[in-house]
């Protein structure tokens, strides 16, 4: 599961136990996205220092915004 759904979990369940110790009737939704592998990977690598910032050329961007449609 990638972090960002594991923290979507984490708050709803924390909302339901709200609601429990309230009384509060609710319905709580939450967003499960992503399957985690990758993402989680990249995760470990920002929190070892290791990922290498990237900026995609300029020209390339121009490029991709030249092949665009006309709408």
């Amino acid at each position: 599961m990638a972090p960002e759904t594991s923290h979507a979990v984490k708050e709803a369940m924390d909302e339901a136990i709200r609601c429990r110790e309230s009384g509060e009737a609710k319905t709580i939704a939450f967003n499960a996205s992503g399957h985690g592998h990758f993402d989680m990977a990249s995760y470990e690598r920002y929190l070892r220092g290791k990922i290498v910032d990237y900026e995609y050329p300029k020209e390339k961007v121009e490029a991709a915004l030249a092949a665009l449609p006309d709408l």
